[in-house]
């Protein structure tokens, strides 16, 4: 048989026999390895890790959900909602069913108006709120569009300011109820 040169390769699974050999240790089987392939590369490096699942990449989907969430939170929390609108009239519709059977004017127009108002305010509040906890949990999520951190600052943003808004009507400060001329 021919004597290979070291530098030459042959692509095969059986085994080949050097007869020009000198020495006996020469003339033992020699076993040549299979071409590598993306499959056996892959196998090779799942098992130098210790284990089966290749990490995924984050797509950022829950951050840019959170972040359109959160922004429009805050317009829901600043315009108002369903929602509010809907528990101010039921407090407005109790205020009427309390006050029909008497009642000074000022009790009349905190049960009918101010309690509603209340109602509006606390609604708008608790959107206010849920825009600012979305807005600020987006910032712990990894994302990768810059836009996705412009809408949690703008969530953020317009959720402090509903804060504020609904605060303020809660409370009374930037409108207070209507006396009566008593």
């Amino acid at each position: 048989m021919r004597r290979m040169n070291p530098t030459e390769t042959k692509e095969t699974t059986h085994t080949t026999d050097v007869t020009d050999a000198p020495d006996a240790a020469a003339t033992e089987p020699v076993e040549l390895a299979e071409p590598a392939t993306a499959e056996h590369e892959a196998e090779a490096e799942t098992e130098a890790e210790g284990t089966d699942e290749v990490p995924r990449a984050s797509s950022g989907l829950a951050a840019a959900a959170g972040g359109v969430v959160s922004a429009g939170l805050g317009v829901v929390a600043l315009s108002g909602s369903w929602v509010g609108k809907i528990a101010a009239e039921r407090q407005a519709l109790i205020g009427q069913i309390k006050t029909s059977q008497g009642g000074t004017p000022a009790q009349q127009i905190s049960a009918i108006y101010g309690d509603a108002w209340h109602s509006t305010a606390m609604f708008n509040g608790i959107f206010a709120l849920l825009a600012l906890i979305v807005g600020l949990a987006v910032f712990a999520l990894p994302q990768k569009a810059g836009w996705v951190r412009a809408f949690a600052v703008a969530g953020v943003a317009l959720g402090v300011l509903g804060l504020i808004v609904s605060g303020g009507m809660y409370f009374d400060i930037f409108l207070s109820l209507p006396s009566t001329g008593s």
